[in-house]
């Protein structure tokens, strides 16, 4: 999916690295992965030699710790940057071999058992050299897109009714099955006071979800918009025009209240555009704690996937959707304090401290 997007947004060159996961295996799978991580850093270092990097830049996942053991070795400065409040396994491995850490939000620092620096505070310690400076809070790297998007053409690009607030549904890159099932189950009780766009994922759920609209009047029908996927950035119409399309930025600009999970971009993406939300976070790795934090500042509400078996108008899924839609004020307020935790310039202080570090290496 990566390679995909990469070439498909940008001219930048794409490498696969070979990678696998070492926690939670049978033996037998452990060496077995174990050899292809010897097998990618071998790629890694060979990489290296060729294109001689002055600093690397790792995200988070198993497929970077062969590139951070092959940087390692040649003595190259890394910087790991954590997205989510909670770091995995694979970042907390990376960030002992790492020069710098950077993190989305200050949660971050309890986790990692280290203190948390503001942005100045540590560019200040980075150009002394002080060695103290190894976690600092850069925000979540958005497109800027997001800050500047006109509602109202976003709008216009989905068709949407100006009488009408705007529900969007979306469950990450593959999509949420329990979401997009209840969103089934509940769509005669949501559409007469609301339009709703669905982003579904690409794993078949389109089919009942299809079956489901043909059961309603076609007066709801038109109220419901569904996609499998939506790109980030628009595309070139058929008349050779940049024109308002439905995009991903244009979803997340055009409504009005968000139903998704909570994963790492929702850090970044929901704060830039102001859009509260009613999370439910995926509940086999650590969503939660991205949901509490927005949920802590006033900014976001948290269900329980469990929660999303009751698909009735009892169940909590559909009265908190019912209640912020019907009160503007709440929902007002919330968006408020959703845009109040947005960070402009994280994309440029991630960049600033990598170029810190290439002229530390440089000048040591």
């Amino acid at each position: 999916m990566e390679a995909a997007l990469v070439a498909r947004e940008s001219a930048l060159p794409f490498q696969a690295i070979p990678a696998a996961a070492l926690r939670g295996r049978n033996p037998l799978t452990v060496i077995r992965n174990l050899v292809t991580v010897t097998r990618g850093t071998a790629a890694t270092r060979r990489l290296v030699e060729r294109d001689r990097p002055a600093v690397v830049l790792g995200t988070g996942g198993y497929v970077c710790v062969p590139v951070f053991l092959a940087a390692r070795m040649a003595g190259i400065p890394m910087m790991i940057y954590l997205p989510d409040v909670v770091p995995g396994l694979a970042v907390r491995f990376l960030a002992r071999l790492s020069t710098l850490i950077a993190c989305s939000v200050a949660d971050s620092g309890r986790y990692l058992g280290l203190e948390p620096l503001d942005f100045d505070t540590a560019v200040a310690r980075l150009k002394t050299r002080h060695q103290a400076a190894r976690l600092v809070v850069t925000g979540y790297p958005v497109r800027q897109e997001l800050f500047h998007a006109d509602r109202e053409a976003c709008r216009a690009a989905f068709g949407l009714s100006d009488e009408l607030p705007t529900l969007l549904v979306a469950g990450g890159s593959r999509g949420s099955r329990s979401i997009n099932r209840a969103i089934a189950a509940l769509l005669p009780a949501l559409l007469p006071s609301m339009e709703i766009i669905h982003v579904c994922g690409r794993e078949g759920d389109a089919t009942f979800l299809r079956a489901a609209v043909r059961e309603l009047p076609e007066s709801l029908q038109k109220r419901y918009h569904l996609f499998e996927y939506l790109h980030g950035t628009s595309e070139i119409l058929a008349q050779g025009a940049m024109s308002p399309a439905p995009t991903m930025v244009a979803a997340l600009a055009a409504a009005d209240l968000a139903v998704c999970r909570s994963g790492a971009s929702t850090l970044g993406e929901l704060p830039a555009v102001g859009l509260p939300a009613v999370l439910v976070p995926y509940p086999h790795v650590h969503q939660d704690e991205n949901a509490d934090y927005l949920v802590q500042r006033g900014a976001a509400i948290k269900i329980s996937d469990a929660a999303l078996a009751h698909t009735t108008e009892e169940g909590l899924l559909f009265r908190e959707i019912y209640r912020l839609m019907h009160r503007r004020e709440e929902r007002c307020a919330m968006a408020e304090r959703m845009r109040a935790l947005a960070q402009l310039d994280a994309a440029r202080r991630i960049a600033f401290l990598l170029q810190t570090l290439v002229i530390r290496r440089q000048t040591a």
